[in-house]
């Protein structure tokens, strides 16, 4: 299997290139690391590589949040500058700078 580098990275907002979301990506795997079970859900016409990196997103849809596993093929740079507003972002950020998430520090005695 032929592993590539991720094109995005954590803290970064992408957008999925056939579905109308946005999110902020919080974790990578190099290649595909779901269930069996998910994949073969996804319709083989449409069933990404599995040789590729998957994001793991704090996703947006209209009023809906959610997490979202996406691959590397089906997502874009997002260049809307609006904020995100997924109730998780505090778990994983601290701020925004320059449009993209920083990590929130970690404390440990």
């Amino acid at each position: 299997m032929d592993i590539r580098v991720a094109k995005f990275h954590i803290g970064q907002v992408v957008r999925h290139r056939v579905h109308p979301f946005r999110g902020v990506i919080i974790d990578v795997d190099p290649v595909y690391g779901n269930t069996e079970e998910w994949y073969e859900a996804i319709p083989e016409s449409l069933r990404p590589s599995r040789d590729q990196p998957f994001y793991h997103l704090l996703a947006e849809s209209g009023e809906t949040t959610y997490t979202a596993y996406v691959s590397e093929q089906n997502l874009l740079a997002e260049d809307d500058p609006r904020p995100l507003s997924h109730p998780s972002l505090g778990d994983f950020f601290d701020t925004v700078e320059g449009g993209l998430y920083v990590n929130r520090t970690r404390r440990t005695h």
